[in-house]
């Protein structure tokens, strides 16, 4: 069972095996988008980075660049695009918890070792051949 085919119970809460099936679902499109990237030439420095203030999906690297990555999968395009779940809330979130990595690992550094950073969001859907990803660079800044 996939998320977007979840049971709910009389009381209208999902049932604890479709929040298992849920979260099963995100787990394999952040592995997806994460071999995407790495395919691509990126680095995977960290994946779930947790702090007080959030989470991040992935965190990767080019030379010169950071990038942190919000992850977002869909079984079905029912609750719209993945990109549309990630509002100014969640923006502002992950800002924050970026800037939180960035200090915990020491990677603010003064001109001219500038590391340019970059927010990007990558889309996971469920297709017949598996996964359909897409990558949209600089969602926000």
């Amino acid at each position: 069972m996939y998320y977007y085919e979840m049971e709910i119970n009389e009381n209208r809460k999902i049932t604890p095996q479709a929040e298992r099936a849920r979260k099963e679902f995100g787990k394999q499109g952040e592995e997806a988008a994460a071999s995407f990237l790495e395919e691509r030439g990126y680095r995977i420095v960290c994946r779930n980075f947790t702090c007080r203030a959030g989470e991040i999906d992935l965190i990767a690297e080019k030379p010169g660049l950071l990038v942190f990555c919000e992850v977002k999968s869909r079984g079905s395009l029912a609750y719209g695009m993945p990109r549309e779940a990630v509002h100014a809330h969640k923006i502002r979130k992950i800002r924050r918890v970026a800037e939180w990595y960035l200090v915990q690992n020491g990677r603010l550094s003064p001109l001219p070792d500038r590391l340019d950073i970059r927010f990007d969001v990558i889309e996971v859907r469920r297709t017949n051949e598996g996964f359909g990803l897409r990558h949209i660079e600089g969602a926000f800044s």
